[in-house]
């Protein structure tokens, strides 16, 4: 699905897939058909864009084979699919009962996450539809916190320097513009945009940015105004933003709201849990401060995973938010509410003023597998449906800010030169 700007940028708008333990390429083009396709009909759209996701090996093996990639993409328009953007934060398929910190190794220090994610962007520079401008991959905000130290930062920074130098490499070779973006996220070094600022500073920011994922935001209590104008002043683009709600507990000490939470707690990966800080700092002794750049106030106090917090590792004075993703176009029953402002106010600071920071939207409500049972879509249409009716919600936000519906294709790359060109006239 694709929008204009008033500024004349072309939005895409797309959803990341549900294929993700989908190992081979022969895995992810069978579920095409019983994921992909119900969605694009359901949307009675005439394209729809599908945010894939390919594990490393995958990855490594189609980026060596153009004819793969070629064959994939044609499996993709027959369909009425585009894919613009892909998911690098996750490197394998997972099959343990217990995932939790696994999924952020390896981390942007060790070699095999800058060789996978360039992978990721030698198939996309293939993918990408002729007059796309560009395209994206979102990766991991660096590495989990722990364990982090000076000399893997320094590590992460040579790589992130070896990687502007080779997506300028596919973009001269190709002719096609492949950027990345970090995705900030509670519990790990990058953990806030203020944060990602302060580390990414000095990396060239032609070729990486950021992913602004507004359940992300939420959970660190960041307000979309305040960060999106940090990464302006700061020069960093944001490559792609991820639709997204957290789950919000208005009063989490209340026994009916901690009823409702529990059966929530996933025992196979993570859900970050954050409460506002009264008074912008302080908190309980042991309380862990996450959110704002270093030295800003502490926006608020975060236990990395719902069932600690549960267990007594939040104070419950003020609501708690989760990295729990709620679908768009619903809201959880009560107790219990959805964090739909943060991702109102994350669309209207990108896309309400005279021009497009972004062209990039996806809607990330991830597996829908992965959600509680009661949770999941039902139904004649099952998760196509909900999926529809997300992209639909999303597509409704988007022209209530002005966006107008283009599906027409135009018959020429858009692709400038290169980023220093683009940046003149696009985000």
């Amino acid at each position: 699905m694709r929008f204009r700007h008033r500024d004349g940028t072309a939005v895409h708008l797309g959803y990341l897939a549900d294929v993700r333990t989908a190992g081979s390429l022969e895995e992810i083009v069978g579920r095409l058909a019983p994921y992909a396709d119900p969605v694009r009909r359901a949307a009675s759209a005439p394209v729809v864009g599908l945010g894939l996701w390919l594990p490393a090996d995958t990855a490594a093996a189609l980026a060596a084979d153009p004819g793969a990639v070629a064959r994939l993409r044609r499996e993709l328009t027959a369909r009425g699919l585009e894919t613009v953007t892909l998911d690098g934060s996750r490197h394998r398929v997972f099959h343990a009962p217990v995932v939790k910190r696994a999924v952020y190794y390896p981390d942007w220090s060790e070699p095999a996450r800058l060789a996978y994610t360039l992978d990721l962007a030698r198939i996309l520079a293939r993918l990408l539809p002729d007059d796309a401008a560009r395209g994206s991959v979102s990766t991991l905000p660096l590495a989990w916190r722990t364990a982090w130290s000076r000399t893997r930062m320094a590590a992460a920074m040579r790589q992130l320097d070896a990687l502007a130098a080779g997506l300028r490499r596919i973009a001269a070779e190709t002719g096609r513009i492949v950027r990345v973006a970090v995705e900030p996220e509670p519990g790990c070094v990058a953990a806030t945009t203020g944060q990602a600022v302060e580390l990414l500073k000095d990396v060239d920011h032609d070729w990486i940015g950021l992913c602004v994922d507004a359940c992300h935001l939420a959970v660190a209590h960041e307000d979309p105004g305040g960060a999106v104008a940090r990464l302006l002043r700061a020069g960093i683009p944001v490559v792609k933003v991820q639709a997204s709600h957290a789950l919000q507990a208005a009063d989490p000490a209340d026994p009916r709201v901690r009823e409702a939470l529990a059966a929530l707690t996933d025992p196979r990966f993570l859900r970050q849990t954050t409460e506002a800080a009264p008074g912008g700092g302080g908190g309980a002794p042991g309380d862990r401060p996450v959110g704002g750049a270093p030295g800003d106030r502490h926006l608020s106090l975060g236990s990395d995973d719902l069932a600690t917090a549960l267990a007594g590792a939040l104070p419950a004075r003020t609501p708690w938010r989760i990295h729990h993703h709620v679908p768009l176009h619903e809201e959880p029953a009560a107790p219990l509410s959805s964090t739909r402002p943060v991702l109102r106010d994350t669309l209207r600071a990108l896309f309400a003023e005279d021009r497009a920071l972004t062209d990039h939207v996806e809607v990330e409500t991830a597996t829908w597998s992965a959600l509680p049972a009661h949770h999941r879509p039902t139904g004649e249409s099952g998760p196509a449906g909900a999926v529809a009716a997300e992209l639909a919600w999303a597509a409704r936000e988007l022209t209530g800010l002005g966006l107008t519906p283009d599906d027409g294709r135009r018959t020429s790359p858009a692709a400038p030169q290169s980023p220093t060109e683009e940046r003149t006239t696009h985000p």
